[in-house]
């Protein structure tokens, strides 16, 4: 499997609180049942929170006043001995969707993962969602389970895996 690269015009970054206006508006755009600000807020000190950001050139540098494009939330919960990540959340501004910055979100957030600590890795994602199932199949997830009438609307949602050091080795 190969190793995805940033689009030329895109760094991805931890989150700072300053870009949360923008993570709630792209939020907003991509989801019926959006999260709440306060959720977001939760989780900013996750080292799997990360923004991409277009690049502009200006005195602080590439990555460092462009537009946040998007943005993956995950964390690590314990496990008896088998630490889990969860990829909670993550979407692309439509304006900047086909160009690889989801690929790019999701495999540093699970490096991410990875370094602290998560064994295995997993996601809800709605059943009718073909287009972000393909890109966590594409990464290495697979299919574990159909959890019934998993979001509010009663749509269900697939739980999809992935195993850390399997993926890791692949890579």
């Amino acid at each position: 499997m190969a190793v995805p690269t940033e689009p030329a015009d895109v760094t991805v970054r931890g989150v700072e609180e300053s870009d949360l206006g923008s993570v709630v508006r792209i939020e907003r755009a991509a989801f019926g049942q959006p999260w709440p600000y306060t959720a977001f807020e939760r989780f900013l000190d996750e080292p799997a929170f990360l923004v991409a950001i277009r690049d502009r050139d200006g005195a602080d540098g590439p990555g460092r006043d462009g537009d946040v494009v998007g943005y993956v939330v995950g964390d690590v919960t314990p496990s008896f001995g088998r630490d889990v990540g969860h990829v909670k959340d993550l979407a692309v501004a439509e304006s900047a969707r086909g160009r690889g910055i989801g690929r790019s979100l999701l495999v540093r957030a699970l490096v991410s993962l990875a370094i602290e600590g998560a064994k295995l890795v997993k996601l809800e994602v709605r059943e009718s969602n073909a287009a972000a199932q393909s890109l966590y199949r594409d990464v290495g997830f697979e299919t574990a389970r159909r959890v019934d009438r998993y979001y509010r609307d009663g749509e269900d949602a697939l739980v999809m895996v992935l195993d850390v050091p399997e993926w890791q080795a692949e890579r």
